[in-house]
């Protein structure tokens, strides 16, 4: 089984450095290989990187995270992967990641998973709810939902401390882009993400995309990592970060909200430009 985990990058070197520590205390098999798509311009980027032997780089022109997706998915396709894992590059792996993502796709096949997401110890969107022994099992992703009214993308437990609630592998509505698992059959069916989205609700629209398709979204627990929150776009509620939200949630909403939903979208951006 060759299992490409394929993660993108603009500029962001630091956050590599737990992300490949991670993953490299606890490899064991020599066929998971991790795909860095960098698309820092190339007078910026990091000089002289001796990647391990697990890693191979890439590069590309900064057109957005799901061309850079895309960009290493094409690039797996090509040297033979057929199982698939996008995932952040400001995450820390769990110690039985690999064992878990093997045992998953033997399990599931021809869906998309997604895993336990916590936050990084340090990285709470809300740091001082929480006491020090509860740091570190404080949730950011267990399984997702849409909400069509609004067009939001919901976490189930988001900022609540795990305590074993969301134990249960189920079938959910969304699965984040932080951390998904797909294999060749799911590309052969749905195609790539869609290059127009740039940062933001790409994850939504290939999920949407897969469901109309007949595949299922499957939320595993096993599979487990931890996020530093928005470390890749300048930290949450940045500018960067507010603006490709509330931009690609508009695209998303009028590609595939209820008509009802799309009106009340159309009317706030007219009155937007207005004032």
């Amino acid at each position: 089984m060759k299992i490409a985990i394929i993660t993108v990058i603009y500029r962001n070197y630091d956050v590599l450095n737990d992300f490949l520590k991670t993953f490299q205390d606890q490899i064991k098999d020599s066929r998971c290989k991790i795909i860095i798509v960098d698309l820092t311009e190339k007078e910026r980027r990091k000089k002289n990187i001796k990647p391990p032997p697990f890693v191979s780089i890439i590069y590309g022109k900064n057109e957005g995270y799901a061309y850079g997706v895309n960009k290493g998915l094409k690039y797996a396709l090509e040297k033979g992967f057929e199982k698939f894992i996008v995932v952040n590059s400001d995450i820390i792996f769990s110690p039985n990641f690999c064992d878990a993502i093997q045992k998953a796709f033997q399990k599931y096949q021809g869906t998309i998973l997604g895993g336990k997401i916590y936050y990084a110890p340090g990285f709470e969107y809300h740091e001082g709810r929480y006491s020090q022994n509860e740091k570190g099992s404080v949730l950011w992703f267990a399984g997702g939902s849409i909400d069509w009214n609004n067009v939001i993308t919901k976490h189930r437990g988001v900022d609540e401390v795990d305590n074993g609630k969301y134990d249960k592998a189920q079938e959910v509505e969304f699965i984040t882009g932080c951390l998904m698992l797909f294999d060749k059959e799911v590309i052969k069916k749905v195609g790539m993400w869609d290059e127009g989205y740039f940062l933001y609700y790409e994850d939504a629209d290939f999920c949407v995309r897969a469901k109309r398709k007949g595949i299922k979204l499957i939320y595993e627990p096993s599979i487990i990592i931890y996020h530093k929150n928005a470390q890749s776009t300048d930290g949450s509620g940045s500018e960067l970060h507010q603006f490709y939200q509330n931009k690609n949630r508009v695209r998303f909403g009028l590609k595939y909200a209820p008509l009802r939903t799309k009106f009340h979208l159309l009317k706030n951006l007219l009155i937007k430009r207005v004032y």
